[in-house]
């Protein structure tokens, strides 16, 4: 916390995208790792990088009711430091990663979960996107990459393996099905610039590491994913993940390859991409909202359905920077 409060701070004076917004952060703490000092410290870097919080669990052999409870008690907690968003009813609302990509007991060897309804649990909890993927080369990884869908639940392991995908006119009543749960993917694919033994292309999956670090050609081919919504390709939603609270992962968020990165985003972007700082909420308001069929500027669309955590009134890790591309007109 040391690290993230010197460091990340001082990054996001220094850069801003299109709409004069600095680089976030959503951070996905574990809830069955809670400490009141680290999420108040938390809490105090998001009021002043303009970062998120949202929920991660790491559980294995837990029934549907277990999973329940420990989600309930974990957005309890984290709505005492001021954290999580709320939906127009006034409920709490999280996005979600499941510790060990394990999402609805999709481990093959039968690990890490243990809950083959987990999707119906997680949005019965007010689970708003789970963000888990990509998880390649691990075992978990689904069949569906490269995607923004909704899961609908089966009864049966990896639920989330396929599903509908997100477009255009979209009705509402998909999204508030109880069974089904939006899923929002990373990028994954094989990258030709960067081969193993010389030869063999190695496997992009969008991780931030320190001995993956990002650059301009890894987010070339991140770009040319195009995760988007059906219908309006030219908002492009580029997810990067990474275990924020590990030491040696630190130079790739906080260092001087992540100043060179974000130094290259604000001045190496091809003609006519704009780029566009978002947290996860925002990036699934700004799914809801183009499903809607809202165009222009992404940036009016921020909070469309999900407002953001009411922090503004209290005192004084995995995480994703997530960014749109806005292409085109």
């Amino acid at each position: 916390m040391d690290v993230w409060q010197d460091k990340f701070a001082s990054l996001t004076k220094q850069f801003r995208d299109v709409d004069g917004v600095p680089p976030k952060q959503t951070f996905f703490y574990p809830i069955e790792q809670y400490d009141e000092e680290i999420l108040e410290r938390l809490a105090a870097l998001c009021r002043e990088t303009g970062s998120e919080v949202e929920v991660q669990l790491h559980h294995a052999d837990n029934t549907a009711e277990e999973v329940a409870a420990a989600l309930k008690e974990g957005v309890e907690r984290f709505e005492s430091h001021g954290l999580l968003s709320r939906d127009t009813s006034g409920k709490a609302r999280f996005g979600f990663v499941h510790g060990n990509w394990a999402l609805d007991n999709s481990d093959p060897r039968g690990i890490n979960c243990g809950v083959d309804r987990e999707l119906e649990v997680l949005r019965s909890a007010g689970c708003y996107a789970d963000f888990t993927m990509p998880s390649a080369p691990h075992p978990t990884q689904t069949r569906t990459v490269n995607s923004i869908y909704y899961a609908r639940e089966t009864d049966q392991p990896k639920s989330h393996d396929t599903g509908i995908h997100a477009e255009v006119g979209i009705t509402n009543s998909l999204r508030e099905e109880p069974d089904q749960l939006l899923c929002v993917q990373g990028p994954l694919a094989p990258n030709f610039t960067n081969r193993k033994w010389g030869v063999l292309p190695r496997l992009e999956n969008a991780e931030l590491s320190g001995v993956n670090p990002p650059d301009i050609r890894r987010f070339q081919l991140w770009k040319n994913q195009g995760i988007s919504v059906r219908n309006r390709p030219n908002w492009v939603f580029v997810k990067l993940h990474t275990h924020a609270a590990l030491e040696h992962n630190m130079p790739a968020l906080l260092g001087d390859s992540a100043h060179r990165f974000h130094e290259s985003l604000a001045t190496k972007l091809p003609e006519g991409i704009r780029l566009h700082y978002v947290s996860a909420r925002e990036v699934v308001n700004l799914i809801h909202a183009a499903e809607d069929g809202q165009t222009g500027s992404p940036d009016r669309h921020r909070d469309h359905i999900f407002g953001g955590a009411d922090m503004l009134n209290r005192g004084s890790l995995a995480g994703f920077p997530i960014r749109v591309l806005r292409t085109g007109v």
